[in-house]
């Protein structure tokens, strides 16, 4: 009786620690915006798979919806370029995380911050990959607009 009560505690205190998915996928985003606020590349690139790309959806100044790609290295590199006393910081206000096997999507509505100052809002929308290394962002699309913001 002692062996299975001893059993018993040690699988609920191991379920207890284990992250789900989900919450794996959050620290990935989140691991993604504390490295951009610490200006730091490196804390970024280890969210993201090899191959991720960026890309913005947005209109022209003449309402024209366009789709632009950027660069990925040429992000991180304006990441990692040390502004003195500029903090940029993407504040998500939610999650949507749908998840299958391994394979990931998160919605995550956001306000864009420079110096605690408001720049614009919009919405990031990640697909995700699980790796043997944890979850990596395959993709960033987002859209901005500085209008229309829930703050």
């Amino acid at each position: 009786m002692k062996k299975l009560l001893t059993l018993l505690m040690l699988t609920v205190a191991t379920q207890s620690f284990a992250q789900t998915d989900e919450e794996q996928i959050k620290a990935t985003i989140n691991q993604l915006f504390d490295g951009m606020r610490k200006s730091d590349s490196s804390i970024v690139r280890a969210a993201l798979h090899p191959s991720c790309t960026l890309k913005s959806i947005g209109k022209s100044k003449t309402g024209e919806v366009r789709l632009q790609e950027d660069a990925i290295l040429g992000w991180l590199k304006q990441i990692g370029t040390k502004r003195e006393g500029v903090i940029l910081d993407e504040r998500l206000t939610s999650y949507d995380i749908k998840v299958d096997g391994e394979m990931a999507m998160a919605w995550t509505p956001y306000e864009f911050y420079v110096n605690d100052k408001f720049n614009h809002c919009g919405v990031d929308m990640f697909t995700m990959m699980k790796t043997d290394k944890g979850w990596k962002v395959v993709s960033i699309v987002d859209t901005r607009r500085k209008d229309n913001c829930v703050k």
